[in-house]
């Protein structure tokens, strides 16, 4: 990965983020946070990952999030001073709920007596 690649990566979360928790006056997006973002090669197309700090809530944050996606792509246009601002797609980052999942399993493992 280039390193402008990887910097235009995280001017876009870091943007993100800041629009997210300052320029939404949206109470649903209050603990949701831009973990990672992955530019496609040509910088055309954004996913960004997002996770919530309340698992309860994700079916609605995720429709919340899902409208605002135009008005965070608008706000990249304005603060980024790229040519071509990418287009945004939003996946849901189940990472930290996969490492819990491991974890348990790998202590359920250890307790049976097996060791790695």
């Amino acid at each position: 990965m280039s390193f402008k690649k990887k910097q235009f990566e995280t001017d876009i979360q870091n943007e993100a983020n800041s629009f997210i928790r300052k320029g939404l006056n949206n109470p649903h997006l209050t603990f949701v946070s831009i973990t990672k973002v992955k530019l496609n090669d040509d910088f055309s197309m954004a996913t960004l990952y997002w996770d919530t700090f309340d698992p309860a809530k994700r079916g609605d944050i995720k429709s919340e999030i899902t409208k605002c996606a135009g008005k965070i792509r608008s706000h990249l246009a304005k603060t980024l001073n790229v040519r071509h601002t990418p287009s945004i797609e939003l996946e849901y980052d189940s990472q930290f709920e996969d490492e819990s999942a491991i974890d348990k399993i790998l202590q359920e493992e250890k307790s049976k007596g097996k060791g790695f």
